[in-house]
């Protein structure tokens, strides 16, 4: 059996970020990563060093097998375990990497440092890393619906269908993509541990050979890649294809929208108000310098001088 560590590979999405401490083991407390990959790929883990002159080496174990990969010292190191391995130290960091990955290799994988205190070695426990190895094979446990899109404020609904063959150790969901970490562990099937960002948002439950988990109020934050993933006794950890969660904008986009559309129809009555003052207020200029028209009064001479005819004439008669 193979057992995994890693540089990644570049087609792979691989963004370690912390979730939870490590196992207790004294000395400094580290985070969890998660690392989900294919058959074939290459991955790595990463170890902090803290470069103390009273380090003595490091060691990357496999827990569940309680097996030591590599070993990696100021003097010596031993990093080609089964021709896939290779070790590099990049600073204060010891980066160890597997090619050709199999299934086999999904584990869980711990870094821990042997220091001299008073002349005596202590184990410092460090970050723990769970490595996720998807295979077409029927080894893979079942998990549905394989994506989601549910609105902001909505519920996703993963169903896993655990082992009925073998005995169940401990059952994860895990985040393996834009958050690395787990968001839900039950040992034994009974006592559970939450990831604190969903606190009392995840409900769980399992009947027979079925885990049924439920996110609530889910937000954008929330989309990631959600994956099975269950520790059985005699066999490597074993993982599903996972579900894709990508949560939409949901009413805060429509919030927007409605927003920029009343914005729009104010912009636009208040050019049309611009328009028409403008309008009205050319016309009034016209209308002001528009020639005014002379006031002629006519005058009816006709009769005056008719008259004046008149009185002639009768002068001449009487004459």
């Amino acid at each position: 059996m193979l057992w995994m560590l890693c540089v990644p590979n570049a087609s792979l999405f691989l963004l370690l970020l912390p979730c939870f401490p490590a196992q207790d083991g004294g000395g400094n407390e580290q985070s969890t990563d998660v690392i989900s990959a294919w058959e074939g790929d290459s991955i790595s883990v990463t170890c902090p060093m803290n470069g103390s002159q009273n380090q003595v080496g490091m060691y990357l174990r496999a827990i569940r097998q309680n097996l030591n990969v590599i070993y990696f010292s100021k003097e010596k190191y031993d990093c080609d375990f089964d021709n896939r391995t290779s070790c590099s130290k990049e600073g204060e960091t010891l980066r160890i990497t597997l090619h050709r990955l199999q299934q086999s290799d999904s584990e869980i994988y711990q870094c821990y440092e042997i220091v001299k205190i008073n002349d005596h070695p202590k184990e410092l426990y460090g970050k723990t890393t769970i490595v996720l190895v998807k295979a077409n094979s029927s080894g893979s446990l079942e998990q549905w619906p394989l994506s989601a899109n549910p609105q902001r404020g909505q519920s996703v609904r993963i169903t896993c269908v655990l082992s009925s063959s073998r005995e169940t150790e401990k059952f994860h969901l895990l985040r393996a993509h834009m958050q690395p970490g787990r968001v839900l562990s039950v040992s034994n099937l009974n006592v559970s541990l939450v990831s604190p960002a969903f606190g009392n948002r995840l409900e769980h439950a399992v009947e027979e050979n079925r885990a049924v988990i439920t996110l609530h109020n889910l937000q954008e934050e929330d989309s990631d890649n959600y994956i099975c993933a269950e520790e059985v006794k005699g066999s490597s950890l074993l993982a599903a294809r996972g579900t894709m969660v990508l949560v939409k904008g949901g009413e805060q986009v429509c919030e927007k929208s409605s927003w920029g559309l009343y914005a729009l129809v104010g912009v636009v009555a208040l050019l049309l108000c611009a328009l028409l003052c403008c309008t009205l207020y050319r016309v009034d200029v016209m209308k002001y310098f528009q020639k005014k028209k002379p006031n002629v009064v006519y005058e009816d001479m006709s009769y005056s001088s008719r008259r004046s005819t008149l009185v002639r004439n009768n002068n001449n008669n009487y004459s």
